[in-house]
């Protein structure tokens, strides 16, 4: 068989990352709106995604591992089938279910789906790192290629979820949910066989890795994962549950309104985070983003959840202007220091043990997203939205303190 190209690679695996992505902002909308129209609480529908974030990081931790050991194919290959096997499962879910077998039945649904959506993740990520071509001449033009290509699977990504997002809306109005999972699964298989042709190789080490290999020993990995996690758990804590059940029911949106909503938002997210290399060269940034650029960042977006709860609290004009514009910019900004990790994760390590440090790192955003998932369900059933947004301005408080810690980006 004649063999891929880095290009060819790179085009496949993010191909099928985005059709995973599809479902997986799908499959949110879907089990966030079937369950509050049944009459589940916010934090009941937080406890259906808690399996997801927490198998989340354990996946992550270990997907890196069998990354490094077993190569990236392996893992992309398991983590697409398994989020097929967690739609399938999905397909018998009734609505005459008892609420303590749904809750159970749908969280064992969710925790292979989280399972599958952080090993699919990890090795797309991972993958960058081995098919951008290493130009040893010339360090700043390879670390611009290599924020370049992170930026635009990660951007693309993101932007394919808020479509998700908005095609969940319309099935569950449509088709129903139980059809929507099928269909959804059908597509995302036939995804799947385009993978068949991926080498194997791809991300697996010379050297097999010990277990003690698992936690990272760099120190620009370690206080930036801690830095993630703070970030992902001060955008969850609104997000997840918070929001599209606020503008539901206080706001008096339908569904396909909060999912376009929704959708659109990360979409223009993830449509930011694509272009953060062109809105840096536009800025007169010509060298790849420092430390001081996730210090800059972070400190900017600390304002934003503040603004807007502030602006609930005292009732400046209408709520739902409020959240919309102010969710825009923190979109906006968010989507700039996520791009700028997303960079900084695979500058510090090297193309060897990618896997491993990426796999470390996604560990401590799905922990971040664990954290951001409950709180959401929690804070909001007993504050509001106005709590949840005090809670999203101090995590992002401490993302920034943490990442006045970051060394500087070793280069060549």
């Amino acid at each position: 068989m004649r063999m891929l190209t880095s290009l060819q690679q790179y085009a496949i695996v993010t191909g099928n990352y985005w059709a995973f992505t599809l479902t997986d902002g799908a499959l949110r909308m879907l089990v966030v709106f079937h369950f509050h129209q049944l009459g589940y609480s916010t934090l009941e529908i937080a406890f259906l995604f808690l399996f997801y974030e927490f198998f989340g990081i354990v996946t992550n931790l270990y997907g890196g591992y069998l990354g490094a050991r077993f190569g990236l194919r392996l893992t992309l290959w398991t983590g697409t089938l398994m989020q097929v096997a967690a739609l399938l499962m999905l397909m018998p879910v009734d609505d005459a279910w008892p609420k303590w077998w749904s809750v159970a039945y749908v969280m064992v649904a969710q925790a292979i789906s989280g399972i599958a959506k952080d090993l699919n993740k990890m090795s797309a990520k991972s993958a960058i790192k081995t098919v951008v071509p290493e130009t040893p001449n010339d360090q700043n033009k390879g670390d611009n290629q290599l924020f370049k290509w992170v930026a635009i699977l990660t951007g693309s990504k993101n932007a394919l979820k808020g479509v998700g997002f908005f095609l969940g809306g319309i099935l569950l109005t449509t088709i129903g949910f139980n059809a929507a999972v099928g269909a959804m699964a059908a597509g995302l298989f036939i995804a799947f066989l385009v993978t068949l042709i991926l080498p194997g190789d791809i991300g697996r080490m010379k050297e097999k890795p010990n277990f003690s290999a698992l936690f990272s020993k760099s120190q620009g990995i370690n206080v930036l994962s801690l830095a993630r996690f703070f970030l992902f758990g001060a955008r969850d804590v609104w997000f997840v549950v918070a929001l599209p059940v606020f503008l539901q029911s206080a706001l008096g949106w339908k569904f396909w309104e909060v999912g376009g909503f929704m959708g659109l938002w990360v979409i223009g997210y993830g449509i930011v985070q694509a272009a953060a290399p062109t809105l840096r060269r536009s800025w007169g940034q010509s060298t790849a983003p420092s430390v001081a650029a996730v210090e800059f960042w972070s400190a900017c977006l600390t304002a934003i959840p503040a603004l807007i709860a502030i602006a609930l609290w005292r009732e400046v004009g209408q709520p739902g202007i409020a959240v919309v514009v102010g969710l825009a910019a923190f979109g906006v900004i968010f989507a700039m220091n996520s791009s700028i990790h997303s960079y900084m994760v695979l500058a510090y390590t090297d193309a060897e043990s990618v896997s491993l440090n990426v796999g470390f790192y996604y560990m401590a955003n799905a922990a971040g997203r664990l954290l951001g998932t409950v709180l959401s369900g929690a804070l909001f059933l007993f504050g509001g939205m106005q709590a949840c947004l005090w809670a999203s301005c101090l995590l992002v408080a401490a993302a920034w303190l943490v990442s006045t810690r970051l060394p500087p980006v070793r280069t060549a």
